[in-house]
């Protein structure tokens, strides 16, 4: 279960890294609102995860999935390059996160 509650974790991470974007500095109420909740969400999930997962682990890919994520949506929301060195970089980043489930307990 703690794989799972880490999973959710860096989706709302990735998410409240977008709504950042969206807030403008936090000018903007509703983006803002989103961002907080997913901040709490995001840290509430990955507390859970970390009851039982190393904490090396569990940040590692609690920031990967975060960054895999927030790049394609950066793609796919804001126009942002996937160029061949920016995939490339994902990729490992990518397999980083398996290598570390792949050994962990």
């Amino acid at each position: 279960m703690e794989w799972t509650f880490l999973f959710i974790a860096g989706l709302f991470e990735a998410a409240w890294a977008i709504g950042l974007k969206y807030t403008e500095g936090f000018t903007r109420l509703y983006p803002s609102i989103f961002t907080v909740v997913c901040m709490l969400l995001s840290f509430y999930f990955l507390s859970q995860a970390l009851k039982t997962l190393p904490i090396g682990t569990g940040y590692a890919v609690w920031t990967g999935i975060g960054i895999i994520g927030t790049t394609i949506l950066g793609v796919l929301l804001f126009n942002e390059s996937m160029d061949f060195g920016r995939l490339v970089c994902i990729i490992l980043i990518f397999s980083g996160i398996v290598g570390l489930k792949l050994i962990s307990p």
